[in-house]
């Protein structure tokens, strides 16, 4: 059986992989020096590796006959100012796609789960006979804007490595105490959509309104109209956001410009829910544009996050080996969240069932820890990292133990 517990000397990497990491994050699909490093490591335990999705990293870790399980650790950072004050914060910077620089930091625990992946393959590489089989670890790029999953499945992912019966995943979260996991069983987290919506009118002199049609008195109707498809078409049993984050009008007080742009945000747990919505969002935009006599908006997809399910059976089986390893009283029941992860592209390409948790990060009596993505976001060293180790081992020992 796999021992779960570090060494002193594992330990040790662990905590100066998590400091290394956080003090350099890179922007998403720019995590060249992340995954170099990771390369490091993986060639220190003798796991062979290859690139995969520009900046992802493979690792095959072979350890006889035996099930293939996958493992996943997402590596980009985000565009935050570090405020945490943490002698390993970071000050590093990074270049958007429309050439802006703007500092970057590990906001939401990136560095936590490679950290903590790097270390659960050392405990592994250690105690090669109280387990058997194939764990492959994906280490990818691009969670944050759903695009790493999805570049390594492109890259040809399922037919340079060997494909999974199982693949897990976890991920720090601050509304779970330290110490301790949450574990969904079905849908954990929501699809996402976003959209950016162009409104179209006619200019005119903010004296003659007359002659124009106004964008941003359309555009402010849709985006309140948009509002009721949740509150007044879906039942309430079926969950579902629709979050207007952006709107841009006009260059002076008084000119009525020819055009406005927002964006939109939806987030839904099921297929059918999800079509509903975006369609209802195109038939809205559609008939407000029509009531101003204006043309037909533009509707343009920027990104969209894939489900994320939790397979009944393998879950359950998850959910035993953590309250094994954990206890009872430290492994709870999640319920869906309505934020978004690419995770599910994974097992799902491989035709393989997930299973994805959340491991908590901050004390249990601190009244309001930092969200995710917010600059203030640090989880606590201990017992944050011992317990992302400890549920990883469990997890895959319950396939892969002897």
């Amino acid at each position: 059986m796999l021992n779960t517990r570090l060494t002193d000397a594992e330990r040790d990497t662990l905590h100066a992989d998590y400091r290394h990491l956080h003090a350099n994050p890179e922007l998403s699909m720019q995590e060249h020096r992340t995954a170099e490093f990771i390369e490091a490591r993986l060639g220190e335990l003798g796991i062979e590796h290859f690139r995969c999705g520009g900046t992802g990293v493979v690792g095959i870790q072979r350890n006889g006959d035996g099930p293939v399980i996958g493992f996943r650790a997402d590596t980009d950072g985000l565009p935050i100012r570090e405020d945490t004050g943490a002698d390993y914060a970071s000050s590093a910077t990074g270049t958007l796609a429309d050439g802006s620089v703007v500092p970057v930091m590990h906001g939401c625990g990136h560095d936590t789960h490679v950290a903590v992946a790097l270390a659960a393959a050392a405990a592994m590489a250690r105690q090669p006979g109280s387990w058997a089989g194939t764990v492959v670890w994906l280490f990818q790029p691009g969670e944050e804007t759903a695009a790493g999953a999805a570049a390594m499945v492109a890259d040809g992912l399922w037919d340079r490595a060997p494909v999974p019966e199982l693949v897990l995943g976890q991920h720090v979260f601050p509304e779970t105490p330290a110490g301790t996991v949450a574990l969904a069983t079905g849908p954990a987290m929501a699809m996402a959509d976003s959209l950016r919506v162009t409104v179209h009118g006619k200019q005119s002199h903010g004296s003659q309104p007359q002659d124009s049609i106004d964008p941003i008195v359309l555009g402010v109707h849709m985006v309140a109209r948009l509002q009721t498809i949740v509150s007044r078409e879906l039942p309430p049993q079926s969950p579902a956001v629709v979050t207007c984050g952006t709107f841009h009008a006009g260059l002076k007080e008084n000119i009525i410009p020819d055009r406005a742009e927002f964006t939109l945000n939806i987030r839904t747990l099921t297929e059918d829910v999800r079509e509903r919505v975006l369609a209802a969002i195109v038939r809205i935009v559609n008939a407000e544009a029509d009531a101003s006599g204006a043309p037909h908006p533009e509707i343009e997809e920027l990104y969209r996050f894939p489900r994320l399910h939790n397979d009944e059976v393998r879950a359950e089986e998850v959910r035993a080996a953590l309250r094994e390893e954990l206890g009872e009283e430290n492994v709870f029941t999640a319920p869906p969240a309505m934020g978004s992860e690419d995770f599910g592209t994974l097992p799902d390409s491989a035709g393989a069932p997930g299973v994805y948790w959340v491991f908590g990060g901050f004390p249990a009596d601190l009244p309001a820890p930092p969200v995710n993505h917010s600059p203030h976001f640090l989880p606590v060293l201990e017992p944050t990292l011992s317990t992302g180790v400890r549920a990883a081992l469990a997890a895959l020992g319950y396939s892969l133990g002897r």
